[in-house]
């Protein structure tokens, strides 16, 4: 029998649902002895080739799944900040949707998500363009770009937050850090789990996820989720159906291939909330939705398609190359909160939009890590090579002429009927970013403590602007020189020292060859600490940092981009999870961000006049996330209490007006799971237990997200 020991994962009793990293290959198939035979192997690894002295084990093979561009390193060996939200924290915070994830994140803030139909984020006070969706990478994979809608976790393992400039692997992305989602993929062993849960506000949803092997060799998933549900928000009711299939092939003892597909088709209204008056917030209900019911849910569409192939030459050199193709559309009628104030009666003027967007993005990528000695210096190496295409096609007409005003104190609806709209084009463009990119990492342990990484990436990349309303195109190029130095000192097995220097870009929709508008530049100091306590079942990150940004980006009196100038931020953060005992688990994100702009400048958005000094919109001073879980037993089975925490301070909300701020809030969730048997598990929880009234994040004073008030949901999951 024969092993590869550096990559032998764990043999599980009993097999739960999880992203396995490995992929298992056993010849023959002695499926009845498999179980007896692997842990035999796993603990007696020189044991014979022979079974009862006459028949031969071939061998079972292990091999490990590497992921694109992060090379094999621990976290204390890390020289920079990272959180994994694994698929354990998600399931007691009963996480849906990336944006109840990265709320369990302290160096992450909500921004404006386009009615509730894009996620947008800043990290560490940075977000790129208010104006599109926040970049996010699925599996390394640029993921975000496009209108897909928000991001459902169905078919999600975990969510990476990892903090800080990375353009130095990954190319450009959002300038305070990158957020990676781990897909579940197929494993070698069968299970299954059906989940059922119906909650507040007619809230029904059904989650399943089934993995098989199909053979020796090929294996299968398959994950879906659908969810139909109304709101607290009056008249909003939205429908979601997500479904990832993914198939892992075992091509020979050292190459595979995954193929995965994320399918995904949302429906729901265009929601920009509620509206203070004179700056005051409260003064109509959370739940009063000022659109127009009449006008049908925006479409939101996915289809989405990843193939990596793998192939490990030795136990130290591997080859990863990947293909990502990824279409997304929305369309559909909104009525939207105008700019301007109520009159003394409460009627406010509206106006009306009709969209429809499509953006499709191709990527291929090739990288090859390993590990090589010089003169007694061990080097680990990541070098790849990557492309991509993002094309951005939009088409917009406005209607403001038409009187569309709402009372917000006792609204009618349907006083702006479809077709009595007066639409007039907006926007019709299509703008297509390509872009090569080449990157060396590698990491050199100049002794058993002490480690330095040296990294930089190369991009050339190109934009083409097609105003199809001018019937002008424009372009731009440029090149792009993406460099990271960073420096660990592990002092023991459970603490480590870091420092880490790194820059970070992200083009600027709407660039051309006239304008002069340069990409978004970051750049970024760390210096943090790694430790693990309790004999390793702990782990914790604190960090202190600063980041300068330039050519940030707004749009002038004509809607045309422009870069308005310069912002920084600084702060410290403490993340800590793990277990405290052998029945509690702890899990505590906080963090403390100073972000503020450094010159003045004009929005012509709101035409504010903006003083340097001004907050960062929508970032909080201080934040923080606690979730606590205790398991008992009860009747011999497992029970487990969940209590949770999200504190955020008053924020800016609004670029110009210091008057107006978002309150700070606390809301409290509460959780029981218990697992009546081994196929069948209970689950009850209450969210905003003290029914706070807060708000998550606005754009400006008449576009304010507010939160959810108490809410509560019950769910059963079957496992077979």
């Amino acid at each position: 029998m024969k092993i590869n020991e550096s990559k032998m994962s764990k043999t599980r009793v009993r097999p739960r649902l999880k992203n396995a990293q490995t992929v298992q290959h056993l010849k023959p198939a002695h499926c009845a002895l498999f179980a007896s035979i692997a842990m035999h192997a796993l603990m007696l690894p020189g044991a014979s080739a022979q079974q009862n002295g006459n028949e031969e084990i071939e061998s079972i093979f292990v091999i490990g799944q590497h992921r694109a561009y992060q090379g094999d390193f621990g976290d204390l060996e890390t020289p920079q900040a990272e959180m994994r939200i694994d698929a354990e924290t998600l399931r007691n915070a009963g996480v849906v949707d990336l944006v109840q994830a990265l709320d369990l994140s302290a160096s992450t803030s909500r921004q404006n998500n386009f009615g509730g139909l894009w996620n947008s984020f800043a990290i560490r006070g940075f977000v790129g363009d208010e104006n599109l969706p926040s970049n996010f990478l699925v599996n390394g994979f640029n993921a975000g770009r496009g209108f897909g809608g928000a991001r459902d976790l169905s078919g999600v393992e975990s969510v990476e937050v990892l903090k800080g400039p990375r353009a130095a692997l990954y190319g450009r992305g959002e300038p305070g850090g990158t957020v990676n989602l781990v897909t579940k993929r197929p494993t070698f062993e069968t299970a299954g789990e059906v989940v059922v849960s119906a909650g507040s506000w007619s809230t029904n949803r059904v989650d399943f996820d089934y993995t098989a092997p199909l053979s020796d060799d090929v294996a299968i998933r398959l994950v879906g989720a659908y969810e139909d549900a109304e709101s607290f928000r009056d008249t909003v009711e939205s429908q979601k159906l997500m479904f990832s299939p993914s198939l892992a092939w075992r091509i020979s003892e050292s190459s595979q291939l995954t193929y995965e597909m994320e399918y995904s088709d949302q429906e729901m209204p265009f929601d920009r909330g509620v509206i203070a008056i004179d700056d005051t917030l409260g003064i109509i209900p959370e739940s009063r939705f000022l659109g127009e019911p009449s006008y049908g849910p925006i479409n939101a569409d996915v289809l989405g398609h990843q193939v990596e192939f793998q192939h490990d030459f030795d136990g130290n050199w591997s080859a990863l190359v990947g293909f990502n193709y990824r279409d997304t559309s929305l369309d559909g009628l909104a009525s939207e909160n105008g700019f301007g104030a109520p009159d003394a009666d409460g009627n406010f003027g509206r106006f009306s939009r009709r969209r429809d967007y499509d953006a499709n993005y191709r990527v291929l990528r090739a990288e090859l890590r390993g590990s090589f000695d010089t003169g007694g210096v061990t080097h680990r190496l990541v070098v790849g090579l990557d492309s991509d295409n993002f094309e951005n096609d939009q088409i917009a007409f406005r209607d403001r002429s038409t009187d569309q005003r709402i009372n917000v104190f006792s609204p009618v609806y349907g006083n702006s009927p479809e077709s009595g709209l007066n639409f007039a084009p907006q926007v019709n463009r299509v703008e297509t970013q390509k872009s090569v990119g080449f990157y060396v990492q590698d990491q050199i342990s100049l002794s058993d403590k002490l480690e330095l990484r040296l990294g930089a990436r190369v991009d050339n990349y190109d934009q083409e602007l097609l105003n199809r309303r001018s019937n002008r195109t424009s372009n731009y190029s440029k090149t792009q020189v993406s460099p990271q130095f960073g420096a660990v000192y592990q002092a023991t097995d459970a603490l480590s020292f870091y420092a880490v220097y790194g820059e970070n870009f992200r083009p600027l929709s709407g660039a051309t060859d006239t304008n002069g508008l340069d990409p978004n530049l970051s750049e970024s100091k760390e210096l943090g600490v790694k430790f693990t306590l309790n004999g390793g079942a702990l782990s914790g990150n604190l960090a202190v940092f600063a980041l300068d940004m330039s050519n940030v980006a707004t749009f002038d009196a004509d809607y045309n981009p422009t870069a308005i100038g310069a912002a920084e931020s600084s702060g410290f953060e403490l993340d800590l999870s793990g277990r405290l005992t052998d029945s509690t688990n702890l899990w505590l994100s906080y963090a403390h961000v100073d972000a503020q702009t450094l010159n003045d400048y004009t929005d012509f958005i709101s035409y504010n006049f903006i003083p340097a000094g001004s907050k960062l919109l929508n970032v909080a001073e201080n934040q923080l996330s606690l979730q606590v879980t205790q398991d008992m037993r009860m009747s011999g089975r497992t029970l487990t209490f969940i209590g949770g925490v999200v504190y955020v301070d008053d924020r800016s909300g609004e670029f110009g007006d210091p008057s107006f701020e978002l309150p700070s809030y606390t809301t409290f969730r509460i959780a029981a799971d218990y697992q009546i048997s081994d196929s069948l598990g209970l689950r009850a929880e209450v969210n905003n237990l003290f029914d706070e009234e807060f708000y998550t994040n606005s754009y400006a004073s008449v576009w304010v997200q507010p939160g959810a008030p108490t809410w509560w949901r019950l769910s059963a999951t079957y496992s077979f």
